[in-house]
């Protein structure tokens, strides 16, 4: 059965949606995988909450993923069942979204205690780790442009000397930059790493949030759109 006037515009109209969905799903799972190992190759990261995040990412791009897939085809063939399963779907999905949004504001202030620890761990390993894990200290130091946990004196108690800091936390690196330089402002930063990344983790966490409250608005009317073409559906067989 062939849908007509204003029912097949909304049949296209739920193919587009569910094609934006799909891209939504493979954009989750492949920004889960890149989230993954950017963490495996920069930071040692002891929270579970933390670790568990990249695969929140993948999972979620995963259901959305096929959850596009029954709107998709459901709408193409214009199957009942297939509709309404994605429908009902896309329903638990956006509850969840939702869900996560208010989660991830609400934990905003809890950051800095995470970040704080897992840096003092950092810091406390560096002398005794490998050159993987002290290249990645290293590598965040010149990224967020911060030496040490809270300034760079954290670092006094982890070096022979007492009085230097890994070359990383120089303005301008160069080859033992950091060697006496520990109090030297105008050569190494003071600042510490806990409030350059608390403040980057917060700025892209509420990116995310508002970024899953504006998706969510728009899968509201995907499932508006599947609710009328269910409807429509329904009444065309029942006037055969």
């Amino acid at each position: 059965m062939a849908l007509q006037g204003g029912a097949k515009w909304i049949k296209y109209l739920l193919i587009l949606f569910s094609f934006f969905f799909w891209l939504c799903g493979a954009g989750l799972i492949s920004l889960g995988v890149l989230v993954r190992m950017a963490m495996k190759d920069t930071l040692s990261v002891h929270s579970t909450s933390i670790l568990a995040a990249p695969i929140i990412l993948i999972v979620a791009g995963v259901i959305i993923f096929f959850t596009a897939y029954f709107g998709c085809c459901g709408s193409w063939k214009e199957h009942r069942c297939l509709i309404t399963t994605f429908a009902v779907l896309l329903s638990f999905i956006i509850l969840s979204e939702i869900g996560a949004a208010v989660a991830g504001y609400v934990l905003r202030g809890k950051v800095n205690e995470t970040v704080e620890d897992g840096l003092k761990n950092m810091i406390s390993q560096y002398n005794r780790s490998t050159d993987a894990f002290r290249k990645a200290v290293d590598k965040m130091q010149q990224h967020l442009k911060c030496c040490g946990a809270n300034s760079s004196t954290d670092w006094a108690n982890h070096t022979l000397d007492h009085q230097s800091v890994p070359d990383s936390c120089c303005k301008n690196l160069t080859s033992h930059c950091g060697s006496h330089a520990l109090y030297d402002g105008s050569k190494v930063y003071q600042m510490g790493c806990i409030s350059a990344l608390e403040g980057l983790l917060k700025r892209n966490m509420l990116v995310v949030v508002c970024v899953f409250l504006l998706t969510a608005l728009v899968q509201v009317l995907g499932v508006v759109y599947a609710c009328v073409l269910i409807c429509s559906i329904r009444k065309g067989y029942e006037s055969l």
